[in-house]
C-alpha cells in the first residue's frame, strides 16, 4: 500500500506542473534517457550526444524539466550532471494511481 500522506504532499499545480513537463517529446526523451542512465547521471554534452539535440534546445528543455523538480542538475568541475529526480518522478506516478477506482471501489481491480 501506498503512502498517502506522501501522495497528499503534492499539489495539484504541482502535479500539472510534472505532467506538462513531459508533455513533449523531446522533453520526454530526456527525462527517460535520464531514468535509463540511473543515479550516475549525464552531462550536458553526453544528453546532446545520445539525443542529437542542439545546445540551446537541450538547455530549454532542461529548464523546464528542473522548474517541474524532474531532474537535478550538479556542478562538477565545469560539468553539469543532469539525474533524474527519482523521488518526485515516483511520487508523480503515485498521486496519478492514487485515485485508481476512487468513484467505483466495487468494480476496480487494482493495477498495483
Amino acid at each position: 500500500m501506498k503512502n498517502t500522506n506522501r501522495i497528499a504532499m503534492i499539489s495539484l499545480e504541482e502535479a500539472a506542473q510534472g505532467f506538462a513537463a513531459v508533455g513533449s517529446e523531446s522533453r520526454l526523451a530526456v527525462l527517460l534517457l535520464l531514468v535509463k542512465t540511473g543515479i550516475e547521471g549525464l552531462t550536458i554534452g553526453e544528453i546532446r550526444q545520445q539525443l542529437k539535440m542542439p545546445a540551446s534546445t537541450l538547455a530549454h528543455h532542461l529548464r523546464f524539466l528542473g522548474a517541474a523538480n524532474l531532474i537535478e542538475q550538479e556542478k562538477q568541475g565545469r560539468e553539469v550532471i543532469n539525474r533524474a529526480n527519482f523521488d518526485h518522478v515516483e511520487l508523480l506516478g503515485d498521486y496519478l494511481l492514487s485515485e485508481c477506482c476512487a468513484k467505483n471501489k466495487n468494480r476496480c481491480n487494482k493495477i498495483r
